[in-house]
């Protein structure tokens, strides 16, 4: 409780200072215009507090997947957008504060310039500087909810792996990865999606964990949907660190349990094998392809279920070996000094950082300061990771410059 009243008192001083700038941006119009504008701005931020207050006051039982989807959605674009306008003003106030310090301090200044310094005003570049620094990231997030949450790419990518036998070199598989059920809003687009999908007839498919934000319940739905993916070869699938319940309340570990054990059902609703710290050898033209589930394993204070020795048990005599592990960051902590004929990784996980730049060769996003891997597709020796995108969204429901992800990997020879 206490955390959340600082957060709200912090939210209601972000409010104010951004007002700063668009009260002296206003100041010379008339009356009715200028209160109009104060009225608007101050209805726009206090419904945002608003819901964060009703939020977080209990109102998040009381309302839908959906609506608590696009609550949090109006709140963060609300102050992530001041936010970043603040950041201007504070570069005003910072040059402010050290025109004021010269006039008072140095003996050099004429009493007049003193008198005068008193009276500095803000500056109008500045101000304008931080209007549009709050703007275009309001009207940017805001796209990225209309059209960027399902707007799907294809990423099609060749895996070159040492000593890849000839029955497998060429084989087509598709990766999905944190689906994020419970975020969605638009399941017509969502089928389109799997149409896309569908339409690349992969050997495998390979789901990497996160198809729920909590709990199982969240995918009744779309089981419909998620039903209709087919591959030759199966499709296979692991737990990812939402898929848990880990982050919601629960009245007893038993009921929590239970949500579990329902969310593992879904996967065999779906058609999809569930590996959980298992493998599972398909032959193909007489080679051993082993496919390796492990339970969610990560750095950084998430949970650490999976074995993954228990998992490769029985892969060792097989012609190649592909892990599927939800969180990147194994990769680096055990699989690469534990298990180094594991030739390819596939992982999920950082959703790329949902908001960020992809453009030729340019590629930035906050989530790369958090994770080494996190997006696309890494070499080390002979073994490689891929990091997928995701399917998906949560927080934040839209895409800004990362797009959601359908990854068609092809298995190549080094």
């Amino acid at each position: 409780m206490f955390s959340f009243l600082i957060f709200a008192v912090l939210f209601l001083l972000l409010d104010y200072y951004a007002f700063q700038a668009f009260r002296v941006l206003i100041d010379d119009l008339a009356t009715y215009p200028r209160r109009t504008i104060y009225a608007v701005y101050w209805a726009i931020s206090l419904s945002a507090l608003g819901g964060f207050l009703f939020y977080n006051l209990g109102g998040k039982g009381v309302i839908t997947e959906n609506q608590r989807t696009f609550l949090l959605a109006w709140i963060f674009v609300n102050y992530a957008a001041k936010f970043f306008g603040s950041l201007v003003l504070v570069i005003d106030d910072v040059v402010r504060l050290g025109q004021w310090a010269y006039t008072q301090f140095s003996p050099n200044v004429s009493e007049a310039s003193n008198e005068s310094a008193t009276g500095i005003s803000r500056s109008e570049f500045l101000v304008k500087a931080s209007v549009v620094a709050t703007v275009v990231p309001a009207i940017g997030l805001s796209y990225g909810i209309a059209s960027g949450a399902h707007d799907y790419r294809i990423h099609r990518v060749k895996v070159p792996i040492a000593n890849l036998p000839k029955g497998l070199v060429g084989m087509q598989i598709a990766q999905l990865s944190d689906i994020h059920s419970g975020s969605f809003f638009n399941k017509k687009a969502v089928m389109h999606g799997i149409e896309m999908l569908l339409a690349e007839k992969p050997d495998l498919i390979f789901f990497t964990g996160d198809l729920v934000n909590n709990k199982a319940t969240e995918v009744e739905d779309y089981i419909p949907v998620f039903s209709k993916l087919k591959a030759p070869l199966g499709i296979y699938s692991i737990l990812g660190n939402h898929d848990y319940g880990d982050y919601t309340s629960w009245s007893s570990p038993q009921v929590k349990r239970a949500n579990l054990e329902n969310l593992k059902q879904a996967h065999q609703l779906m058609n999809w094998k569930l590996l959980l710290d298992e493998n599972e050898i398909l032959t193909i033209d007489n080679n051993r392809l082993a496919i390796i589930g492990v339970e969610n394993w990560g750095t950084g204070g998430f949970a650490q279920y999976g074995h993954l020795n228990e998992a490769y048990q029985g892969a060792e005599d097989t012609d190649t070996r592909i892990l599927l592990s939800h969180d990147p960051s194994h990769w680096d902590a055990q699989v690469r000094s534990q298990h180094e004929d594991i030739e390819l990784t596939l992982s999920g996980h950082t959703h790329g950082g949902q908001v960020g730049i992809e453009w030729g060769s340019l590629r930035w996003s906050f989530v790369q300061y958090r994770y080494k891997q996190w997006a696309g597709l890494y070499q080390e020796g002979n073994q490689h990771l891929y990091v997928n995108r995701g399917f998906g969204y949560i927080g934040y429901p839209g895409r800004l410059g990362i797009r959601p992800e359908i990854t068609m990997l092809e298995l190549v020879r080094a």
